[in-house]
């Protein structure tokens, strides 16, 4: 049998500020969840978040905070996603060759290496700092 869980994270490229948790489904609840913590880490920022065309980050029972307002990508274009990057760290750094014998122990490394890469702003900046995203104020 297998066990999965998903993680949402958020980025901002310029200061290589990255959030994220590790949630047990991706559906609309989850979503909410999320967008709360990234609004609440954030309270002092408008945010701009940029999503894929998952069904839950579009859904009509999704709860946008105030302070955020999300624009989709387009269809089947991963590759102006800045946090995909984040899955390929974490896949060839944290996650290659791997077979964990609980989820337990998938959650643990996975804590390992979205701490790690978060604690490494500049790299959260070389590996996310898109030239599209950046914003000057």
């Amino acid at each position: 049998m297998r066990e999965f869980v998903q993680v949402f994270a958020a980025v901002a490229p310029q200061t290589g500020d990255l959030l994220c948790l590790i949630l047990p489904t991706a559906n609309t609840a989850m979503m909410n969840l999320f967008l709360s913590y990234v609004s609440q880490s954030l309270r002092d920022y408008f945010i701009v978040m940029q999503l894929d065309q998952a069904g839950w980050h579009h859904s009509r029972g999704l709860q946008v905070p105030e302070n955020i307002r999300l624009i989709a990508q387009p269809a089947h274009s991963p590759e102006v996603n800045p946090v995909e990057q984040l899955w390929e760290e974490l896949r060839e750094k944290y996650l290659h060759n791997w077979a964990f014998s609980s989820l337990d122990l998938l959650e643990e490394r996975l804590c390992q290496g979205l701490n790690a890469i978060t604690a490494d702003t500049e790299l959260v900046r070389s590996l996310m700092g898109f030239p599209h995203l950046k914003v000057s104020i």
